[in-house]
Order: structure tokens, then C-alpha cells, then sequence
């Protein structure tokens, strides 16, 4: 074979090579729309309904937001710590939040930061006026401040140095106090983790539904909304 004749066969073979190629999109198109709504109806919609009304059914305080009802009317939830005015109520946790659940957070303060420790001695010689403690005696979960800021449980201990004082303000015995304290007073999850711990939230409405409580001048439950 000469070298024209080979130039001649290569020119229609650059040709086809050279001819554009249309690719046809349309037929891909109606399935993936399809699938894009079928994923938006089956996990945006009925999964969402699904597990909403399963969790519900099963689980229908939880579901609420485990709130807490006096005469019909909320007076709380026992996950969310708020404040509590007066010396007849026992006090939760300092909250860096100021007990807002909107603005949940902690102070985010290392514990070598000199304002985190003064804002800690101070608590504490607060809390030791107010129990009529020693500054040593006071528990630390009374005057440090959860994660989030709205833990609504305390320790066992932190309860125990509460317990003259709103027994005084409420016209109470100590053993009347300590006896509802210690109905109030949960062990670790499942007997394994955590801590044992005393929901503030409940004792205290546990104290208000007693018949001889005598709640001290002024002591109302004030709550951030």
C-alpha cells in the first residue's frame, strides 16, 4: 500500500472520529426526579410522622417533655432546671444560662481561669452563709455549673446541707424533709451508671403538696420563660 492510499483511508476514519456524539440525558431525568421525591416523602415525611407517633405511643410523658402538672397547670419539666425563690424551697445547680433553655451552655471557662475560680470561692461562701455550714462542707455541685446549664439534679449531698434550712422556713421536722428527700433520691441508671441524684425540680413540688407546709414570706417559684 502507497502512502497516498493509506493518507486517503486515514482521512474518513479522522472524520468519524471527529463527529460529535449526542448523548441523550432525558431518559436518566424521570428517575432521578422520582427517586429525589420518593426520598423527601419517605424520610422527611413518613419517617418523621412514623417515629413521632411510635415514641408517642410508647413513651407519651417523655414525648410531652416529662412536664410536670399541679391542678392541670405546667408547672415545669423534670429534665430542665429552673430557679426557685425563697428559703422554703430547696436551690439547683448555678446556671451560665441563667436557666434559659433557649440559650443552653455552659460558661466555657477553663478551671485554671482566675474568673471562673473567684465566681467559685464566692458561690461557696455564699451558699455556706446561706446553709449556716463550713465553707469546707459545702458540696461542689452547688456552686459549679453543668454543661448546659439546666441540670435539674443535684447530689445526695448537696440536698442533705439544704435540708435544716427548709425545714425551718416550712414549719417542718428535719426527719419530715429527710424522709422526702430520700423518696426523691434515684440510684445510678439501671443500677450501673451515674450517680445517685435528686431531682430539685420534683422534692420541690413534693413540699408544696404537703398539707402543713408552711412556705416561708415571699418564698414563690419564679421560672425563665
Amino acid at each position: 500500500m502507497n502512502r497516498s492510499a493509506a493518507a486517503s483511508l486515514s482521512r474518513p476514519a479522522r472524520a468519524r472520529a471527529a463527529t460529535p456524539v449526542s448523548l441523550q440525558h432525558t431518559g436518566a431525568l424521570r428517575p432521578a426526579i422520582g427517586l429525589g421525591v420518593a426520598s423527601l416523602l419517605l424520610l422527611g415525611l413518613a419517617y418523621a410522622v412514623a417515629t413521632t407517633g411510635l415514641s408517642a405511643a410508647l413513651f407519651p410523658v417523655q414525648a410531652e417533655g416529662s412536664l410536670l402538672l399541679d391542678n392541670h397547670q405546667v408547672r415545669g419539666s423534670r429534665l430542665v432546671a429552673q430557679p426557685f425563690v425563697g428559703d422554703g424551697y430547696f436551690q439547683t445547680r448555678p446556671s451560665a444560662a441563667n436557666y434559659d433553655p433557649m440559650a443552653a451552655a455552659g460558661s466555657n471557662l477553663a478551671r485554671s481561669n482566675p474568673a471562673l475560680q473567684e465566681r467559685v470561692a464566692e458561690a461557696t461562701r455564699t451558699v455556706a452563709a446561706r446553709e449556716g455550714i463550713a465553707v469546707d462542707d459545702v458540696p461542689s455541685d452547688l456552686v459549679t455549673q453543668s454543661g448546659a446549664g439546666m441540670d435539674p439534679e443535684l447530689s445526695p449531698a448537696a440536698a442533705a446541707v439544704q435540708v435544716k434550712r427548709v425545714a425551718g422556713n416550712r414549719g417542718l421536722s428535719v426527719e419530715q424533709v429527710q424522709a422526702l428527700v430520700q423518696a426523691h433520691t434515684q440510684g445510678p441508671q439501671w443500677g450501673v451508671f451515674g450517680q445517685p441524684r435528686v431531682n430539685v425540680m420534683t422534692l420541690n413540688l413534693a413540699l408544696d403538696g404537703l398539707k402543713n407546709t408552711q412556705a416561708a414570706p415571699g418564698a414563690t417559684e419564679t421560672t425563665t420563660r
